[in-house]
């Protein structure tokens, strides 16, 4: 099988020492074979030398400083983000703006019946250990291995998610095409919360705590981790869906992909797959296919699926977010939507009949495998019943009493399910191309 391109040799921008944080002094590799470190490395290094002489700094001064620093919030504020306490951010969907125009969902509108206009898409943590080619947020976010700033109040966080995202959407009054019954539903009640914006939510070190309440307030929570952090996931409080991101099958790629800043990042992977394996509620493998990077050793995703267990699989062709000093990436290395779904198509045959195609999102090019005992009947349930998970979970909390994922699944509509003539796009929605030309339901 090819192996990936090399690593792209594009350095961290802007002052390390207020823009980038990096941790422990052996948490970067020290080159590959022969003793030769890469251009990627040897700029983390010189981030990690500057960092630590301003670490060295703030100790003097005493306490840990804060993650985000004026010129940082001002680059995140330029990107549309607005920052929430000293190390959070809180940013609109385009998918929600278009659904408050009727004008479709996201894919986890068709595979888990989330309305996009209700959900807000948030981090606890802006800082992430990895720096992956593919990641549209152009790394202007810190790194690092562990949490070592001032740490906020995780009830002011969800009161500042909400607030800043409410404003946001206020911001949507008025704008042509916004229905006004589901701006009203929008600005009343945030209903999901998609902890995926940036960075890397699990090693806020109030994580539960924040989860806690976000159930308390009846706002789903779906945890997306880089599988880097298997303490954390083994500690982390059931979350209505818990997502790892499998970017490679090989230790080669994954460290071509992901660009770790752990030494022992392939270690660290594995043991957050196996511990998947051992949670009972929703968990699913997140792969984003990268054409020439990560798509050529299919029988070693099928065995990662075999450990890991998941109950579902969200397979995503990459999205090409135009040239950028951080990622090598090229429209080239973007699969068209009938490669995916062939890809997910021989990844379920490897599983052996564990697994099967259950849905697809043609717009987003992004298709869904789940296992097959959510096939009851007949009919698919990757749709979730989320006021049930949410009594379920404070039955949990309450005296330790166990729940599956199978206690909160509910039926998939036909249009939601592989095969359907609209490819994954609610009927009820109207699709629109180009400049405001309407067009058929029946995918891109």
């Amino acid at each position: 099988a090819p192996s990936p391109p090399a690593a792209s040799g594009a350095a961290l921008a802007g002052d390390a020492e207020d823009e980038v944080e990096t941790a422990s002094e052996d948490g970067l590799s020290d080159g590959g074979e022969g003793g030769l470190v890469d251009v990627e490395d040897i700029g983390l290094k010189m981030v990690r030398r500057a960092d630590s002489a301003g670490a060295e700094k703030e100790n003097r001064g005493g306490g840990p400083k804060q993650m985000v620093s004026d010129s940082l919030r001002k680059a995140l504020t330029k990107q549309g983000y607005k920052v929430v306490g000293s190390h959070s951010g809180v940013k609109l969907c385009r998918w929600t703006k278009a659904m408050l125009r009727g004008r479709g969902g996201c894919y986890k509108h068709t595979f888990y019946g989330i309305a996009s206009y209700q959900c807000m898409e948030a981090t606890p943590s802006l800082a992430c250990a990895n720096k992956c080619v593919f990641c549209w947020r152009h790394h202007d976010n810190p790194v690092g291995t562990s949490f070592r700033w001032e740490v906020d109040d995780p009830m002011e966080l969800v009161d500042g998610f909400e607030r800043e995202h409410f404003k946001m959407i206020k911001e949507l009054k008025g704008v042509p095409g916004v229905k006004p019954e589901r701006l009203k539903e929008a600005m009343g009640r945030v209903r999901h919360c998609a902890l995926s914006l940036v960075g890397e939510p699990i090693i806020y070190p109030r994580i539960n705590d924040f989860i806690r309440e976000l159930h308390r307030r009846r706002i789903s929570s779906f945890m997306v981790t880089n599988a880097q952090f298997p303490e954390q996931m083994e500690s982390l409080v059931p979350c209505t869906q818990l997502y790892i991101s499998i970017d490679a099958p090989t230790k080669d790629q994954l460290k071509a992909v992901d660009r770790p800043l752990f030494s022992d990042f392939w270690e660290r992977f594995n043991a957050c797959v196996d511990m998947l394996a051992t949670k009972r509620q929703r968990t699913v493998f997140r792969l984003t296919l990268v054409n020439g990077w990560n798509d050529s050793e299919l029988g070693a995703y099928a065995e990662l699926v075999t450990r890991g267990q998941p109950d579902l699989i969200e397979i995503k062709g990459v999205t090409y977010c135009g040239e950028s000093k951080a990622s090598p990436l090229t429209i080239k290395h973007c699969p068209f939507h009938h490669e995916v779904r062939a890809y997910c198509e021989r990844l379920a045959e490897a599983s052996g009949g564990a697994y099967a195609v259950a849905s697809e999102h043609e717009h987003s090019n992004c298709v869904l495998l789940a296992r097959t005992s959510f096939l009851r009947d007949g009919v698919w349930h990757t749709w979730i019943d989320y006021e049930r998970f949410y009594d379920l979970f404070d039955a949990w909390a309450k005296d330790g009493t166990p729940f599956t994922a199978d206690d909160y699944a509910a039926p998939t509509p036909e249009w939601g399910v592989m095969g359907s003539p609209t490819a994954g796009f609610d009927p009820e929605e109207t699709r629109v191309a180009g400049k405001g030309t309407k067009m058929a339901h029946a995918g891109c």
